[in-house]
Protein backbone atom coordinates (compact mmCIF):
# COMPACT_ATOMS: atom_id res chain seq x y z
CA UNK A 1 0.00 0.00 0.00
CA UNK A 2 2.85 2.36 0.88
CA UNK A 3 4.50 1.73 -2.52
CA UNK A 4 1.25 2.47 -4.31
CA UNK A 5 0.89 5.68 -2.28
CA UNK A 6 4.40 6.78 -3.28
CA UNK A 7 3.68 5.94 -6.91
CA UNK A 8 0.53 8.02 -6.71
CA UNK A 9 2.49 10.92 -5.21
CA UNK A 10 5.05 10.63 -7.99
CA UNK A 11 2.26 10.66 -10.55
CA UNK A 12 0.79 13.75 -8.92
CA UNK A 13 4.17 15.48 -9.11
CA UNK A 14 4.43 14.69 -12.81
CA UNK A 15 0.89 15.94 -13.39
CA UNK A 16 1.95 19.27 -11.89
CA UNK A 17 4.93 19.47 -14.24
CA UNK A 18 3.49 17.96 -17.40
CA UNK A 19 -0.22 17.14 -17.55
CA UNK A 20 -0.01 15.56 -20.99
CA UNK A 21 2.69 13.11 -19.92
CA UNK A 22 1.02 12.14 -16.64
CA UNK A 23 -2.43 11.36 -18.03
CA UNK A 24 -0.77 8.97 -20.41
CA UNK A 25 -1.31 10.44 -23.85
CA UNK A 26 0.11 7.98 -26.32
CA UNK A 27 2.44 10.29 -28.30
CA UNK A 28 4.14 7.16 -29.65
CA UNK A 29 5.57 6.29 -26.23
CA UNK A 30 3.02 3.85 -24.84
CA UNK A 31 -0.46 4.04 -23.27
CA UNK A 32 -1.68 5.17 -19.86
CA UNK A 33 -1.12 1.82 -18.16
CA UNK A 34 2.55 1.82 -19.20
CA UNK A 35 2.98 5.34 -17.80
CA UNK A 36 1.60 4.30 -14.41
CA UNK A 37 3.65 1.10 -14.43
CA UNK A 38 6.80 3.19 -14.78
CA UNK A 39 5.64 5.55 -12.04
CA UNK A 40 5.06 2.56 -9.75
CA UNK A 41 8.64 1.48 -10.46
CA UNK A 42 9.83 4.92 -9.41
CA UNK A 43 7.76 4.66 -6.22
CA UNK A 44 9.18 1.21 -5.42
CA UNK A 45 12.78 2.39 -5.85
CA UNK A 46 12.13 5.61 -3.92
CA UNK A 47 10.68 3.67 -0.98
CA UNK A 48 13.47 1.06 -0.93
CA UNK A 49 16.17 3.76 -0.90
CA UNK A 50 14.27 5.73 1.71
CA UNK A 51 13.91 2.77 4.06
CA UNK A 52 17.02 0.61 3.45
CA UNK A 53 19.86 2.86 2.33
CA UNK A 54 22.85 2.67 4.68
CA UNK A 55 22.36 6.29 5.75
CA UNK A 56 19.17 8.29 6.14
CA UNK A 57 18.39 10.45 3.13
CA UNK A 58 15.76 13.19 3.11
CA UNK A 59 12.79 12.96 0.76
CA UNK A 60 13.58 16.32 -0.85
CA UNK A 61 17.17 15.27 -1.56
CA UNK A 62 15.99 12.03 -3.17
CA UNK A 63 13.38 13.74 -5.35
CA UNK A 64 15.78 16.49 -6.47
CA UNK A 65 18.45 13.89 -7.26
CA UNK A 66 15.93 11.96 -9.34
CA UNK A 67 15.02 15.14 -11.24
CA UNK A 68 18.71 15.98 -11.81
CA UNK A 69 19.32 12.52 -13.18
CA UNK A 70 16.28 12.66 -15.46
CA UNK A 71 17.28 16.00 -16.98
CA UNK A 72 21.03 15.40 -17.21
CA UNK A 73 20.44 12.17 -19.14
CA UNK A 74 18.59 14.05 -21.89
CA UNK A 75 21.52 16.10 -23.18
CA UNK A 76 24.51 18.04 -21.79
CA UNK A 77 22.56 21.29 -21.46
CA UNK A 78 19.34 20.24 -19.70
CA UNK A 79 19.62 20.42 -15.92
CA UNK A 80 17.91 21.09 -12.62
CA UNK A 81 18.65 24.37 -10.87
CA UNK A 82 18.28 24.58 -7.12
CA UNK A 83 17.02 27.82 -5.59
CA UNK A 84 20.58 29.06 -5.11
CA UNK A 85 21.69 28.02 -8.60
CA UNK A 86 18.64 29.67 -10.14
CA UNK A 87 19.41 32.91 -8.34
CA UNK A 88 23.04 32.71 -9.45
CA UNK A 89 21.94 32.25 -13.06
CA UNK A 90 19.65 35.27 -12.89
CA UNK A 91 22.51 37.37 -11.53
CA UNK A 92 24.90 36.05 -14.18
CA UNK A 93 22.69 37.17 -17.06
CA UNK A 94 22.85 40.68 -15.62
CA UNK A 95 26.63 40.64 -16.03
CA UNK A 96 28.00 40.00 -12.52
CA UNK A 97 28.42 36.77 -10.57
CA UNK A 98 30.81 34.89 -8.33
CA UNK A 99 33.12 32.12 -9.53
CA UNK A 100 36.08 31.32 -11.77
CA UNK A 101 34.94 32.80 -15.08
CA UNK A 102 34.55 29.74 -17.33
CA UNK A 103 31.72 28.36 -19.44
CA UNK A 104 31.62 24.55 -19.17
CA UNK A 105 29.78 21.51 -20.46
CA UNK A 106 30.08 17.75 -19.94
CA UNK A 107 31.91 15.40 -22.29
CA UNK A 108 32.38 11.70 -21.59
CA UNK A 109 31.88 12.23 -17.89
CA UNK A 110 34.41 15.08 -17.64
CA UNK A 111 33.93 18.83 -17.42
CA UNK A 112 34.93 20.47 -20.71
CA UNK A 113 35.78 24.15 -20.91
CA UNK A 114 33.80 25.80 -23.68
CA UNK A 115 35.72 29.01 -23.12
CA UNK A 116 37.27 31.12 -20.39
CA UNK A 117 35.80 34.62 -20.06
CA UNK A 118 38.18 37.51 -20.67
CA UNK A 119 39.79 39.16 -17.63
CA UNK A 120 38.56 36.55 -15.13
CA UNK A 121 40.57 34.37 -12.73
CA UNK A 122 40.34 31.37 -15.07
CA UNK A 123 41.56 33.32 -18.10
CA UNK A 124 44.43 34.86 -16.14
CA UNK A 125 45.41 31.43 -14.80
CA UNK A 126 45.79 30.10 -18.35
CA UNK A 127 42.64 27.95 -18.71
CA UNK A 128 41.93 27.39 -22.41
CA UNK A 129 38.92 26.44 -24.51
CA UNK A 130 38.82 22.68 -24.96
CA UNK A 131 40.54 21.88 -21.65
CA UNK A 132 39.09 18.88 -19.80
CA UNK A 133 38.82 19.24 -16.03
CA UNK A 134 39.42 15.78 -14.58
CA UNK A 135 39.57 16.63 -10.86
CA UNK A 136 38.60 19.39 -8.45
CA UNK A 137 40.79 19.73 -5.37
CA UNK A 138 42.13 16.21 -6.15
CA UNK A 139 38.60 14.74 -6.19
CA UNK A 140 37.78 13.06 -9.57
CA UNK A 141 35.08 14.71 -11.66
CA UNK A 142 33.99 11.39 -13.15
CA UNK A 143 30.63 10.45 -11.64
CA UNK A 144 29.52 14.02 -10.93
CA UNK A 145 26.74 15.74 -12.83
CA UNK A 146 27.53 19.05 -14.48
CA UNK A 147 25.48 20.88 -11.83
CA UNK A 148 27.42 19.15 -9.04
CA UNK A 149 30.76 20.01 -10.63
CA UNK A 150 29.72 23.65 -11.07
CA UNK A 151 28.59 23.78 -7.43
CA UNK A 152 32.05 22.62 -6.33
CA UNK A 153 33.76 25.23 -8.47
CA UNK A 154 31.69 27.95 -6.86
CA UNK A 155 32.68 29.15 -3.43
CA UNK A 156 33.62 32.03 -1.21
CA UNK A 157 35.30 34.94 -2.98
CA UNK A 158 39.02 34.82 -2.19
CA UNK A 159 39.16 31.06 -1.67
CA UNK A 160 41.32 28.81 -3.85
CA UNK A 161 40.42 25.76 -5.89
CA UNK A 162 42.79 23.39 -7.67
CA UNK A 163 41.76 22.20 -11.12
CA UNK A 164 43.46 19.16 -12.63
CA UNK A 165 43.41 19.78 -16.36
CA UNK A 166 43.90 17.48 -19.35
CA UNK A 167 44.94 19.45 -22.42
CA UNK A 168 45.12 17.44 -25.63
CA UNK A 169 47.56 14.56 -25.37
CA UNK A 170 49.65 16.21 -22.64
CA UNK A 171 49.91 14.83 -19.14
CA UNK A 172 47.32 16.24 -16.71
CA UNK A 173 48.54 19.26 -14.76
CA UNK A 174 47.21 21.38 -11.90
CA UNK A 175 46.03 24.98 -12.01
CA UNK A 176 45.18 26.78 -8.77
CA UNK A 177 42.63 29.58 -9.17
CA UNK A 178 41.40 32.10 -6.62
CA UNK A 179 37.65 32.60 -6.79
CA UNK A 180 36.49 36.15 -7.36
CA UNK A 181 33.41 38.20 -8.13
CA UNK A 182 33.15 38.09 -11.89
CA UNK A 183 32.05 41.39 -13.40
CA UNK A 184 31.81 41.02 -17.14
CA UNK A 185 32.39 43.98 -19.41
CA UNK A 186 30.77 42.20 -22.31
CA UNK A 187 31.76 44.71 -25.02
CA UNK A 188 35.05 46.51 -25.57
CA UNK A 189 36.56 48.34 -28.50
CA UNK A 190 39.88 49.52 -29.84
CA UNK A 191 41.16 51.14 -33.02
CA UNK A 192 43.94 49.74 -35.21
CA UNK A 193 44.77 52.44 -37.72
CA UNK A 194 41.51 52.91 -39.59
CA UNK A 195 40.01 49.60 -38.43
CA UNK A 196 37.50 49.47 -35.58
CA UNK A 197 37.88 46.42 -33.33
CA UNK A 198 34.80 45.27 -31.39
CA UNK A 199 35.23 42.48 -28.84
CA UNK A 200 32.15 40.75 -27.37
CA UNK A 201 32.97 38.34 -24.54
CA UNK A 202 29.45 37.13 -23.71
CA UNK A 203 25.81 37.92 -24.46
CA UNK A 204 24.17 39.33 -21.35
CA UNK A 205 21.69 42.14 -20.75
CA UNK A 206 24.42 44.75 -21.24
CA UNK A 207 25.65 43.53 -24.62
CA UNK A 208 23.47 45.38 -27.13
CA UNK A 209 23.75 48.76 -25.33
CA UNK A 210 27.51 48.19 -25.21
CA UNK A 211 27.68 47.47 -28.95
CA UNK A 212 25.79 50.66 -29.77
CA UNK A 213 28.00 52.73 -27.47
CA UNK A 214 31.30 51.33 -28.76
CA UNK A 215 30.36 51.61 -32.45
CA UNK A 216 29.33 55.25 -31.95
CA UNK A 217 32.60 55.88 -30.12
CA UNK A 218 34.73 54.41 -32.93
CA UNK A 219 32.79 56.20 -35.67
CA UNK A 220 33.32 59.50 -33.90
CA UNK A 221 37.04 58.80 -33.43
CA UNK A 222 37.77 57.64 -36.99
CA UNK A 223 35.27 59.66 -39.03
CA UNK A 224 35.99 59.36 -42.74
CA UNK A 225 39.15 57.33 -42.06
CA UNK A 226 37.08 54.32 -40.95
CA UNK A 227 37.97 51.33 -43.14
CA UNK A 228 35.76 48.68 -41.50
CA UNK A 229 35.21 46.62 -38.38
CA UNK A 230 36.50 43.42 -36.84
CA UNK A 231 33.87 41.72 -34.67
CA UNK A 232 35.72 39.37 -32.32
CA UNK A 233 33.56 36.49 -31.04
CA UNK A 234 36.41 34.15 -30.16
CA UNK A 235 35.99 32.27 -26.86
CA UNK A 236 32.50 33.76 -26.51
CA UNK A 237 30.41 31.03 -24.83
CA UNK A 238 27.07 32.59 -25.78
CA UNK A 239 24.28 33.75 -23.51
CA UNK A 240 20.91 35.34 -24.16
CA UNK A 241 19.23 34.56 -27.48
CA UNK A 242 17.53 37.97 -27.60
CA UNK A 243 20.90 39.69 -27.33
CA UNK A 244 22.36 37.61 -30.18
CA UNK A 245 19.41 38.68 -32.33
CA UNK A 246 19.86 42.35 -31.40
CA UNK A 247 23.60 42.30 -32.12
CA UNK A 248 23.03 40.63 -35.50
CA UNK A 249 20.39 43.24 -36.30
CA UNK A 250 22.98 45.96 -35.61
CA UNK A 251 24.82 44.92 -38.79
CA UNK A 252 21.84 43.99 -41.00
CA UNK A 253 19.19 46.01 -42.81
CA UNK A 254 16.75 43.19 -43.51
CA UNK A 255 16.27 39.43 -43.68
CA UNK A 256 16.03 36.53 -41.28
CA UNK A 257 18.52 36.35 -38.44
CA UNK A 258 17.72 32.95 -36.93
CA UNK A 259 14.85 30.49 -36.59
CA UNK A 260 14.11 28.06 -33.79
CA UNK A 261 12.29 24.79 -34.35
CA UNK A 262 10.98 22.59 -31.58
CA UNK A 263 9.28 19.20 -31.57
CA UNK A 264 5.95 20.69 -32.66
CA UNK A 265 5.86 22.63 -35.91
CA UNK A 266 3.60 25.31 -34.43
CA UNK A 267 6.30 26.17 -31.89
CA UNK A 268 8.73 27.30 -34.59
CA UNK A 269 9.79 30.96 -34.51
CA UNK A 270 11.59 33.23 -36.93
CA UNK A 271 13.42 36.42 -36.03
CA UNK A 272 14.00 39.08 -38.68
CA UNK A 273 16.21 42.15 -38.87
CA UNK A 274 14.76 45.64 -38.83
CA UNK A 275 15.91 48.41 -41.13
CA UNK A 276 19.03 50.24 -40.01
CA UNK A 277 22.68 49.12 -40.02
CA UNK A 278 24.65 50.88 -37.27
CA UNK A 279 27.80 50.66 -39.39
CA UNK A 280 26.28 51.87 -42.68
CA UNK A 281 27.31 48.60 -44.36
CA UNK A 282 31.02 49.14 -43.66
CA UNK A 283 33.24 46.10 -44.42
CA UNK A 284 33.08 43.56 -41.60
CA UNK A 285 35.21 40.59 -40.55
CA UNK A 286 33.98 38.22 -37.82
CA UNK A 287 36.53 36.21 -35.84
CA UNK A 288 35.49 32.81 -34.38
CA UNK A 289 37.21 29.78 -32.92
CA UNK A 290 36.42 26.55 -31.07
CA UNK A 291 35.36 28.54 -28.02
CA UNK A 292 32.66 30.45 -29.93
CA UNK A 293 29.36 28.85 -28.97
CA UNK A 294 25.59 29.25 -29.00
CA UNK A 295 24.65 32.95 -29.29
CA UNK A 296 27.99 33.85 -30.88
CA UNK A 297 27.36 31.17 -33.52
CA UNK A 298 23.94 32.69 -34.22
CA UNK A 299 25.58 36.04 -34.95
CA UNK A 300 28.37 34.56 -37.08
CA UNK A 301 25.95 32.34 -39.01
CA UNK A 302 23.51 35.17 -39.74
CA UNK A 303 26.19 37.57 -40.97
CA UNK A 304 27.82 34.80 -43.02
CA UNK A 305 24.60 33.66 -44.70
CA UNK A 306 23.66 37.23 -45.65
CA UNK A 307 27.19 37.79 -47.00
CA UNK A 308 27.36 40.76 -44.69
CA UNK A 309 30.69 39.68 -43.21
CA UNK A 310 33.68 37.51 -43.93
CA UNK A 311 34.01 34.91 -41.17
CA UNK A 312 37.61 34.12 -40.29
CA UNK A 313 39.32 31.82 -37.79
CA UNK A 314 38.58 28.18 -36.97
CA UNK A 315 35.40 26.10 -36.71
CA UNK A 316 33.11 27.11 -33.85
CA UNK A 317 31.93 24.92 -30.97
CA UNK A 318 28.67 23.66 -32.48
CA UNK A 319 26.02 24.29 -29.81
CA UNK A 320 22.87 24.70 -31.86
CA UNK A 321 20.21 24.07 -29.23
CA UNK A 322 17.91 26.41 -27.31
CA UNK A 323 17.34 26.04 -23.56
CA UNK A 324 14.19 27.30 -21.86
CA UNK A 325 14.28 28.13 -18.16
CA UNK A 326 11.13 26.80 -16.49
CA UNK A 327 10.68 28.14 -12.92
CA UNK A 328 9.43 25.57 -10.42
CA UNK A 329 7.68 27.58 -7.68
CA UNK A 330 9.32 26.91 -4.35
CA UNK A 331 11.98 24.64 -5.86
CA UNK A 332 14.18 26.63 -8.24
CA UNK A 333 13.92 25.89 -11.96
CA UNK A 334 14.80 23.48 -14.71
CA UNK A 335 16.80 24.26 -17.83
CA UNK A 336 15.24 22.24 -20.64
CA UNK A 337 16.36 21.95 -24.26
CA UNK A 338 13.24 22.84 -26.24
CA UNK A 339 14.44 23.62 -29.78
CA UNK A 340 17.27 23.73 -32.28
CA UNK A 341 18.18 26.95 -33.98
CA UNK A 342 18.90 27.39 -37.69
CA UNK A 343 20.82 30.03 -39.62
CA UNK A 344 18.98 32.03 -42.34
CA UNK A 345 19.97 29.50 -45.02
CA UNK A 346 18.45 26.67 -42.97
CA UNK A 347 21.67 25.25 -41.53
CA UNK A 348 21.55 23.50 -38.20
CA UNK A 349 24.95 23.91 -36.62
CA UNK A 350 24.29 21.46 -33.79
CA UNK A 351 27.49 19.41 -33.32
CA UNK A 352 28.84 20.87 -36.60
CA UNK A 353 29.60 24.50 -35.83
CA UNK A 354 30.18 27.41 -38.19
CA UNK A 355 32.92 26.87 -40.77
CA UNK A 356 34.86 30.10 -41.41
CA UNK A 357 35.08 31.52 -44.93
CA UNK A 358 38.81 31.86 -44.41
CA UNK A 359 40.45 29.41 -42.03
CA UNK A 360 43.19 30.96 -39.96
CA UNK A 361 44.67 29.09 -37.03
CA UNK A 362 46.15 31.01 -34.15
CA UNK A 363 49.91 31.46 -34.21
CA UNK A 364 52.58 33.77 -32.89
CA UNK A 365 54.04 36.16 -35.42
CA UNK A 366 57.67 37.01 -34.95
CA UNK A 367 59.56 39.53 -37.04
CA UNK A 368 62.96 38.06 -37.85
CA UNK A 369 65.67 40.52 -38.81
CA UNK A 370 69.17 39.51 -39.80
CA UNK A 371 71.55 41.17 -37.34
CA UNK A 372 73.52 42.88 -40.08
CA UNK A 373 70.89 42.92 -42.79
CA UNK A 374 72.00 44.75 -45.93
CA UNK A 375 69.78 46.85 -48.15
CA UNK A 376 70.18 48.36 -51.61
CA UNK A 377 71.42 51.61 -50.13
CA UNK A 378 74.30 49.73 -48.48
CA UNK A 379 75.68 48.43 -51.79
CA UNK A 380 78.74 50.18 -53.19
CA UNK A 381 77.83 52.35 -56.14
CA UNK A 382 74.09 52.10 -55.54
CA UNK A 383 72.03 54.71 -57.41
CA UNK A 384 70.65 57.52 -55.34
CA UNK A 385 67.01 58.56 -55.13
CA UNK A 386 66.73 61.98 -56.73
CA UNK A 387 63.33 62.57 -55.22
CA UNK A 388 64.32 61.69 -51.71
CA UNK A 389 65.42 64.41 -49.38
CA UNK A 390 67.07 63.92 -46.02
CA UNK A 391 65.02 62.15 -43.39
CA UNK A 392 62.96 64.43 -41.13
CA UNK A 393 64.95 65.73 -38.19
CA UNK A 394 62.37 64.43 -35.69
CA UNK A 395 62.06 61.00 -37.23
CA UNK A 396 62.05 58.48 -34.40
CA UNK A 397 64.55 55.67 -34.52
CA UNK A 398 63.47 52.13 -33.86
CA UNK A 399 63.76 51.44 -30.18
CA UNK A 400 61.76 50.37 -27.19
CA UNK A 401 58.47 51.97 -28.26
CA UNK A 402 58.60 54.73 -25.63
CA UNK A 403 58.10 58.41 -26.29
CA UNK A 404 60.12 61.27 -24.83
CA UNK A 405 58.24 61.05 -21.56
CA UNK A 406 59.05 57.36 -21.17
CA UNK A 407 55.48 56.25 -21.84
CA UNK A 408 54.61 53.47 -24.26
CA UNK A 409 53.46 54.72 -27.65
CA UNK A 410 49.86 53.57 -28.37
CA UNK A 411 50.88 52.74 -31.95
CA UNK A 412 53.59 50.42 -30.62
CA UNK A 413 51.08 48.82 -28.24
CA UNK A 414 48.78 48.13 -31.18
CA UNK A 415 51.63 46.70 -33.24
CA UNK A 416 52.61 44.45 -30.35
CA UNK A 417 49.04 43.16 -29.98
CA UNK A 418 48.84 42.39 -33.69
CA UNK A 419 52.15 40.50 -33.52
CA UNK A 420 50.85 38.42 -30.62
CA UNK A 421 47.41 37.77 -32.16
CA UNK A 422 47.85 36.29 -35.63
CA UNK A 423 44.13 35.88 -36.33
CA UNK A 424 43.40 39.50 -35.48
CA UNK A 425 46.38 40.62 -37.56
CA UNK A 426 45.02 38.74 -40.58
CA UNK A 427 41.55 40.25 -40.08
CA UNK A 428 42.94 43.80 -39.92
CA UNK A 429 45.09 43.19 -43.01
CA UNK A 430 42.07 41.84 -44.89
CA UNK A 431 40.00 44.93 -44.12
CA UNK A 432 42.84 47.23 -45.18
CA UNK A 433 43.21 45.25 -48.40
CA UNK A 434 39.49 45.51 -49.15
CA UNK A 435 39.66 49.27 -48.60
CA UNK A 436 42.65 49.69 -50.93
CA UNK A 437 40.99 47.54 -53.58
CA UNK A 438 37.78 49.56 -53.32
CA UNK A 439 39.69 52.83 -53.70
CA UNK A 440 41.48 51.59 -56.82
CA UNK A 441 38.23 50.44 -58.40
CA UNK A 442 36.61 53.80 -57.62
CA UNK A 443 39.55 55.78 -58.98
Amino acid sequence: MRNMRLATLAAAALIALSPAAAVGQDNGNGDRSETYRQLKLFGDVFERVRSDYVEKVGDQELVESAIRGMLSELDPHSSYLSKDNFQDMQVQTKGEFGGLGIEVTMENGLVKVVSPIDDTPAARAGVQAGDLIVALDDEPVMGLTLAEAVDRMRGKVGSDIKLTVQRGSKEPFDITITRDTITIESVRSKVFGGVGYLRITTFNEQTQPGVEEQIAKMRKELGDDLQGYVLDLRNNPGGLLEQAISVSDSFLDKGEIVSTRGRDAEDSQRYNAEAGDLTDSAPLVVLINGGSASASEIVAGALQDHRRAIVMGTRSFGKGSVQTIVPLPGHGAMRLTTARYYTPSGRSIQAKGIEPDIQVKQANVEVVEQPNGRREADLRGALGNDGAGPPPENEAEEGNGEDADGETDPADQQAAQLREDYQLSRAVDLLRGLTLFGQRVTN
